[in-house]
């Protein structure tokens, strides 16, 4: 069978945006031996992109065909790269090409088209994030785009299910907008990939909020434009609802969890004082809950309960909200945080990837050093990405 000649040009709403939602609702995304999800942007296709700084959309066409999309996104954000902490970003996401099409190059052309753009706007680095063993994605991103393997943080899903009971012993407050940034400024601005534009994020109407969690008994001050905090021992993080933007839907999961799913259920419609945790219908379009910028001060015990307390106290935050099944974070592979805050392996990413290349001869030099300096224990995911 014959193919036409591949163009690839900017998306345009009114003439595209039908054709690239059922190009997403027949892609999946996820490692198709273990599972995998279909996305439902609900009627805006650059959803996922809309809330960057700036953004850009390509589109594939073959035959007059919408085959291939790609988004990407550009930012500044912290690189702990000598001699400078900051670099500006491009952030390569939602590469889709529709099956019939795949292995022509088609998706190779889309990258190099948004690199171009990229270097247009003075990005250093391009960067991407994959399933560890999504071997096609791998294979065109090192192999044939020359990006190298950069960091492996960690995803961890917590289903939505029963009210969780919080300790007496925390106390958890709402900080104000200000407040908030005034923290994330003095606390993880050297974080890498903290981007610098935190007060956008934390004024957009997805971010839910910012909350601090300290033991009872002790008193939060008032934050002053320094970021001083008198007590020794608190966790932060923020949320951000990310199923107003998309919804999730499972296309394939492994017979465990599809037996476990079931099974659970009719336990506890039939012996509900057994409490056996239910997994949510995951097969129905669904939203949930993305936490940012999680953060502590402090050590033991009383650390760790604290994240656990924040977690679990947005868990129930999301059972008010309609379609929320489940609560996502994104921490460093390396960061111990990954040990208190709740989640489920069987739904979980143990070692996402992420991978990296320079744009700008320096960066391309200086891009062996950045990737070999060992990850530090904490790293800044932005919601806007997710």
């Amino acid at each position: 069978m014959g193919f036409g000649e591949t163009k690839i040009r900017n998306y345009e709403e009114r003439r595209d945006r039908a054709q690239v939602e059922d190009l997403e609702r027949r892609c999946e995304v996820g490692p198709a031996e273990r599972m995998f999800l279909f996305t439902d942007t609900m009627g805006d296709a650059i959803c996922r992109i809309r809330n960057s700084p700036m953004y850009k959309m390509l589109v594939a066409e073959v035959d007059n065909q919408l085959v291939g999309v790609i988004q990407g996104s550009i930012k500044v954000v912290t690189v702990r790269k000598p001699p400078k902490d900051l670099a500006k970003v491009g952030y390569v996401l939602g590469l889709r090409v529709s099956r019939l099409y795949r292995r022509r190059g088609i998706g190779l052309k889309l990258v190099r088209r948004l690199e171009e753009w990229f270097v247009d706007n003075q990005v250093d680095y391009a960067y991407m994030a994959t399933e560890k063993d999504n071997e096609a994605s791998v294979k065109l991103f090192v192999d044939k785009l020359s990006y190298v393997k950069f960091r492996t943080p960690a995803i961890l899903v917590n289903p939505v299910r029963r009210r969780v009971h919080l300790p007496s012993s925390i106390e958890i407050l709402k900080l104000k907008v200000e407040e908030a940034e005034i923290l994330y400024r003095k606390f993880m601005a050297s974080t890498e990939f903290f981007s610098q534009d935190i007060d956008r994020i934390l004024r957009n109407k997805l971010s839910l909020g910012t909350w601090v969690a300290y033991p009872r008994g002790e008193k939060w001050e008032a934050i002053g434009p320094e970021g001083l905090v008198e007590n020794s021992n608190w966790a932060m993080l923020s949320v951000w609802n990310s199923g107003e933007l998309f919804k999730l839907r499972l296309g394939k999961a492994p017979l465990s969890c599809l037996v476990y799913t079931k099974g659970s259920r009719v336990v506890d419609r039939l012996l509900p004082c057994i409490k056996v945790p239910t997994i949510p219908d995951f097969f129905r379009p669904f939203g949930f809950y993305f936490m940012y910028g999680v953060h502590r001060e402090g050590e033991g015990e009383i650390s760790g309960k604290m994240v656990r307390t924040l977690c679990n106290y947005v868990h129930n935050m999301g059972r008010k909200t309609k379609d929320c099944k489940v609560i996502v974070t994104e921490v460093g592979g390396c960061d111990t945080l990954k040990d208190d805050i709740p989640h489920w392996k069987l739904l979980s990413c143990p070692e996402d990837l992420w991978c990296i290349k320079g744009l700008k001869k320096e960066e391309r030099n200086s891009l062996h050093e950045l990737t070999i300096t060992p990850p530090s224990r904490a790293l800044f995911v932005d919601p806007r990405e997710v």
